[in-house]
C-alpha cells in the first residue's frame, strides 16, 4: 500500500488518502480514496452501495443515483455541491473505511494477489500486478490489466510456465507502457521507470527491505 501510496498520492501515508477525493481532469469524474475510486468507472458507486449496506443511513447514500446516472462519464450531475464535503466526512467513519478496504481487497488487492501468485511470481510481481489492476482495472481490452497480462503472454513465459521471473516481469512492464503511453492520462511513466524497474534491475523479487525509490521526482524509502 505504501508503494502504490507513492504513486497515486504522493504520500506513503496510505491511511490518510480515505478522505482524499478530487476530479483530476482524466475523464473519469471524481477520483477518491485509497486506490482512487473513480464515479465515471463504477467502482465508487460499487464502494458507496456496500458502504450502504454497512450502514444504511450514510451520509453518501443519498448520491446512490446520482454516481448510477454519472457512471460511464465524467460528468458531477447530482454530485455538486456537496459531494466532496461529505465523503470527507465519510471518510471518519470507520465503517467507511472498512469499505475501502473491503472493495480495494474484493476489486483490486485479491486478483491482483491471486493472479501473480498463479503465475508463479513473488512478492515484487504482486506489488507490480496490483498496481497495474489499480490504474488500468480490471477487463481483457488493450488498456485493461488483462489486455496487459496478455500483451506479456505473447513475450514472455511467466515462472508457472517455465520462464524467467525477471524476463516476465520486464515484459509486463513494457506492455504496461504500451498502455499507458495509449491513454493521455497517464502519459507520466515514472511509476515504472524509476520504482518498479528499480527493484526488477535489483532483482529484488522478494521486495526485501530497505527499499529506495522515487516517484514523479519524489524520492522515498521504506526501511
Amino acid at each position: 500500500m505504501e508503494l502504490v501510496s507513492s504513486a497515486e498520492n504522493s504520500s506513503l501515508d496510505w491511511r490518510a488518502q480515505y478522505k482524499y477525493i478530487e476530479d483530476i481532469k482524466d475523464g473519469r469524474g471524481y477520483t477518491g480514496g485509497l486506490i482512487g475510486f473513480c464515479s465515471g468507472t463504477g467502482d465508487m458507486l460499487e464502494l458507496v452501495q456496500h458502504y450502504t449496506a454497512l450502514k444504511p443511513n450514510n451520509v453518501l447514500a443519498k448520491y446512490l443515483n446520482a454516481l448510477k446516472a454519472d457512471n460511464g462519464s465524467d460528468t458531477h450531475d447530482g454530485l455538486d455541491p456537496n459531494f466532496t464535503s461529505d465523503w470527507k466526512a465519510a471518510a471518519a467513519d470507520p465503517l467507511f473505511q472498512q469499505a475501502q478496504n473491503d472493495e480495494r481487497d474484493r476489486t483490486y488487492f485479491n486478483p491482483a494477489v491471486s493472479q501473480a501468485k498463479a503465475d508463479g511470481l513473488g512478492a515484487l510481481g504482486q506489488f507490480i500486478y496490483y498496481d497495474a489492476l489499480v490504474m488500468h482495472g480490471p477487463g481483457s481490452d488493450s488498456l485493461s490489466f488483462g489486455g496487459i497480462r496478455a500483451a506479456t503472454l505473447r513475450k514472455a513465459k511467466p515462472p508457472s510456465q517455465g520462464g524467467d521471473e525477471v524476463a516476465y516481469l520486464n515484459a509486463f512492464l513494457d506492455a504496461r507502457i504500451v498502455a499507458m503511453k495509449a491513454d493521455p492520462s497517464h502519459q507520466d511513466t515514472s511509476r515504472i521507470d524509476t520504482e518498479q524497474r528499480v527493484f526488477v534491475k535489483n532483482r529484488n523479487l522478494a521486495l526485501a527491505t530497505p527499499l529506495h525509490w522515487s516517484v514523479y521526482g519524489d524520492a522515498y524509502t521504506i526501511d
